[in-house]
């Protein structure tokens, strides 16, 4: 193992987390370094984002700490121009990101009352260790694809791939394509493998809430001023003028408000950009959760049976920091996420922080990698 220098702070990641909490260490003067095991910055958009890719919310809801979208990006920003603003951040600040550095271990050290982090070097295979007194986890809510297992894949004979790995739906016109997981991500990609002429058939297992972006932003902008639960009641009295009663299409809503249901379960309500049109005109087909495959023929829990030519699984992420990650039993839980409850959720024990990781989207990551310079600096 070869020893580096000491560092005050290391940042594990370099996704927009990452790049905020950096860019905020800068501008105190707090020498950092940040470990990414990609070979770029911000790899989640650059490489495993599909093309039709924009914000769902407002521009003014995703900027990063010191820097604002440039006037002339529209409302909700596309995945190009996010891009863009990524690699003008990186150069305003003099981000600098160690790449291919895949961090397996970090530990307390009490008798010398720092963290050493040990990072093999993707490319030689060599462990590089860092000795540092602060400890910044930015590796982000979507580190790891996850693909769940589903009796009788193996012997499917079309294309399986997870949503990371879609870009458009040009290669799968006139397929037969089955979109597992009904969140944004599934959501969007049905949407556009319809609009490239593809069969689209999606799993839903559990209710959803549908909402417009017009809806999403009006609800976020009256949490100000309005309780949770009162907005919630609104969104959805909105949400059911203008969708209808989307049970008989086979999306049922859940009981509680998505709002609530954001906070209580980070799981997010499905932002609509035509989707249900396609749903209700019978181009995107919902079934409902997948059973087991057998051959080329998947099989649902209501005991119908569907050929299919491709497979997409839009089934999310896990997060790998509890293999790595040792002695914390304070601020992040099993799953990788904060545990303490908001605000106090990015400060941990023994000098240990988290940017972005209480589900609250760029602009929590933002906010987090403001307090977390402020109190590392503070103890400077």
């Amino acid at each position: 193992m070869e020893h580096e220098a000491a560092a005050a702070v290391v940042v594990v990641g370099a996704g927009p987390s990452g790049l905020a909490a950096s860019a905020c260490l800068k501008t105190l003067s707090i020498p950092h370094v940040v470990l990414e095991r990609e070979d770029c910055f911000a790899s989640l958009w650059k490489k495993y984002a599909y093309d039709r890719l924009h914000l769902h919310l407002r521009k003014r809801f995703c900027e990063l700490p010191h820097m604002h979208f440039p006037p002339d990006y529209p409302e909700y920003v596309p995945k190009d121009q996010l891009l863009r603003y990524f690699d003008d951040y990186v150069a305003r600040f003099g981000i600098e990101p160690a790449y291919g550095r895949s961090v397996e271990s970090a530990v307390y050290d009490e008798g010398d009352g720092r963290w050493r982090v040990g990072a093999r070097d993707v490319g030689s295979g060599e462990v590089v260790e860092y000795r540092c007194r602060f400890l910044v986890v930015a590796t982000g809510e979507s580190s790891d694809a996850f693909i769940p297992e589903v009796e009788g894949i193996e012997g499917f004979g079309g294309k399986v791939i997870h949503s990371t790995r879609y870009k458009n739906g040009k290669e799968f016109e006139n397929s037969r394509v089955l979109v597992v997981g009904s969140g944004n991500s599934g959501m969007e990609i049905a949407l556009d493998l319809a609009n490239h002429g593809a069969r689209t058939s999606i799993v839903v297992r559990s209710p959803v809430h549908v909402l417009s972006r017009g809806i999403a932003n009006l609800g976020l902008a009256l949490l100000k001023y309005f309780s949770l639960a009162t907005v919630d009641s609104l969104l959805v009295l909105l949400s059911k003028l203008v969708y209808g009663d989307m049970s008989k299409y086979g999306l049922r809503r859940p009981s509680e408000g998505p709002f609530l249901m954001k906070t209580k379960y980070g799981k997010y309500p499905f932002i609509d950009l035509g989707t249900c049109q396609k749903i209700k005109s019978g181009e995107i087909q919902v079934l409902p959760a997948l059973k087991r495959i057998e051959g080329d023929v998947a099989e649902f829990e209501d005991g119908k049976s569907y050929p299919f030519d491709a497979i997409v699984f839009c089934t999310g992420f896990k997060r790998s920091t509890h293999k790595w990650l040792k002695g914390d039993d304070y601020l992040l839980n099993e799953d990788g996420i904060a545990k303490p409850s908001f605000p106090n959720h990015w400060k941990g024990e023994k000098g240990l922080y988290c940017v972005g990781l209480s589900r609250r989207g760029f602009y929590g990551a933002a906010s987090d990698a403001q307090n977390v310079a402020d109190d590392i600096k503070s103890q400077l």
